[in-house]
């Protein structure tokens, strides 16, 4: 069993302030902690653990009792010197000092105490300010104790080289294509949040475990890319913490607020702000932040973003809240009970079809309006052969189930759109269809499709044909985009329990263009679909010919 007096501590002061620690923090502490603890196969190198801990007071600053508690686990290893945990996530809001956290222990991990040659670290990051952030804090402390250091190290504003160990500290954040070959011990990676994928991240990467002791820590706050590499760690974390296998000897020390009404109650702050107790200024400047967002409203989402560490979309640019989106399929959210459905046989609707490629998604639906309310019911089907399936978040697993039961994954090169229409073709005898609709793009693919099975197309030779072609896509917001959210405002949007239109609603945003107009846009362009609602959209467009009809109850 491990015993560490400075774990110990921390643990005594979470039973004591449990209510400054957030849900991931009470998991990490109940579901990997603890049972780390009774472990009998992990030797923990307390020898140089306290004189990481001597080190970095002597030379830098006092630790924090929770910087001291994580700095445990890094000289935890198996029998075989393997470290127990290779990658170290800590996740907190700004201000809070990561860079703190982590310069010391770099300057630590380099010198003749720790005693591993070569153990070269490279600090990364998406800006040079961002990477020199955290070298310049031991740049900086070499430089104040000169005549100490220079008989261990060689610095300059780019490296520090300890003279023993070979050891080299180093900032980088040019192109990731010229760091093939790397032989790290460590890599920083600073702001995680500003990855928007993985190419720099999997170079640096790939140079680990040429050197013993390979590690990676990841400091950063929240921030505004969605479903990238964050995101992404931050689903791999959640699994840790509740209990899941942790293949990846992953520790993370998550530090958020719970829910959003906490950013109003300052008691609250301390559980995505570790140093707030120790560190008044730190507090001072998050009560001054806190009250310029109360008045300056568009502040709120950077302050819950970066001081709560608990994004939020902005607002304004959303089509609709996700209480909204979760009211056009229940009647009562909280026990999921479904809107109620009028009968549609026989009812007048508009047929609408969207895809971006056949070998990704494709969506098509019908859209009716009765007494009011805007019904849509849809189908949309997805290519498991497409590029991005495998890190697309959306539950495909659960197909079948109450909710997931209006998609179909494919296992073709591409979806077939012939299989598409023929779906369309065998729900329309229920309905009276007025138009099927979709967008230029769209339309040059299907209309001979159309053609074939006898549909007609809408031309100035024949304007009542079926299928209507929008001539002019790239507007369809400006003029649409108001009378939707008003919809959804209003609550009159009926989509019934579909998981995968509630998904692509909220994976959906408008934006202002520079001449004013407003367009449809996907919040993250790989993963967030957003076809489903798209198709929705192409069939309000013509919504004026459903005129209205009145049921009488």
């Amino acid at each position: 069993m491990i015993k560490c007096k400075e774990i110990s501590e921390y643990m005594a002061y979470y039973r004591k302030h449990k209510s400054y620690f957030n849900k991931e923090r009470v998991l990490l502490m109940e579901n990997v902690v603890k049972p780390l603890l009774k472990r009998k196969d992990i030797i923990f190198d307390e020898e140089t653990f306290h004189n990481c801990i001597s080190f970095c007071e002597r030379w830098y600053y006092k630790l924090f009792p929770y910087q001291k508690f994580l700095y445990a686990f890094v000289f935890m290893y198996t029998k075989d010197d393997i470290p127990i945990f290779r990658t170290f996530v800590l996740i907190m809001g700004r201000g809070n000092g990561k860079d703190g956290i982590i310069a010391p222990l770099c300057n630590f991990l380099i010198s003749q105490y720790y005693g591993v040659n070569n153990y070269n670290i490279d600090i990364v990051a998406t800006s040079e300010d961002q990477a020199k952030d955290t070298y310049n804090v031991v740049y900086d402390t070499l430089d104040d104790n000169e005549k100490v250091f220079n008989k261990y190290f060689y610095w300059n504003k780019e490296e520090i080289i300890n003279k023993v160990t070979k050891a080299r500290l180093k900032y980088n954040t040019s192109n990731a294509k010229t760091k093939d070959g790397k032989k790290d011990g460590a890599i920083v990676f600073n702001e995680y949040h500003a990855y928007e994928n993985y190419e720099q991240i999997n170079v640096f990467q790939s140079g680990l475990g040429k050197v013993k002791h390979a590690r990676i820590f990841i400091i950063s706050t929240n921030g505004y890319v969605r479903e990238g590499p964050l995101d992404e760690l931050l689903d791999v974390c959640d699994g840790v913490l509740n209990g899941e296998s942790n293949v990846s000897r992953i520790l993370p020390f998550i530090c958020k607020i719970d829910n959003e009404s906490e950013a109003d109650n300052p008691k609250m702050w301390n559980k995505a702000n570790p140093s707030l107790e120790y560190m008044p200024n730190l507090r001072d400047a998050i009560q001054v932040d806190y009250y310029e967002m109360q008045k300056s409203p568009s502040k709120r989402a950077e302050f819950m973003t970066k001081r709560m560490n608990f994004p939020q979309r902005n607002e304004a640019e959303t089509i609709t809240s996700w209480e909204k989106i979760l009211k056009a399929s229940y009647s009562d959210i909280k026990n999921k009970k479904e809107r109620s459905l009028p009968d549609l046989i026989g009812k007048k609707c508009i047929v609408g079809i969207d895809f971006a490629s056949l070998n990704d998604f494709a969506s098509a639906g019908f859209l009716f309006k009765i007494n009011g309310e805007y019904i849509w019911r849809s189908k949309t089907w997805i290519c498991s052969k497409s590029k991005f399936f495998k890190d697309i978040k959306f539950p495909f697993n659960n197909y079948g189930q109450k909710g997931y039961q209006d998609f179909e994954v494919v296992n073709t090169e591409t979806i077939d759109a012939r299989e598409m229409i023929d779906w369309i073709l065998s729900e329309m005898p229920k309905y009276n269809v007025k138009k099927i609709v979709m967008d230029t793009y769209r339309y040059k693919l299907l209309e001979q499709i159309f053609i074939e099975k006898g549909i007609t197309v809408e031309t100035k030779q024949n304007p009542y044909g079926l299928v209507r072609m929008i001539k002019y896509p790239a507007s369809i917001a400006s003029i649409y985009a108001p009378m939707i959210e008003k919809a959804f405002q209003d609550e009159k949007i009926n989509i019934g329990d579909s998981a995968m239109m509630r998904w692509a609603i909220n994976n959906t945003c408008v934006k202002q263009k520079k001449d004013g107009n407003k367009v449809y846009e996907k919040v993250e362009p790989k993963l967030r679909k957003n076809d489903t609602f798209m198709a929705f959209v192409a069939s309000f467009s013509v919504q004026d010919l459903l005129e209205e009809q009145i049921i009488y109850v």
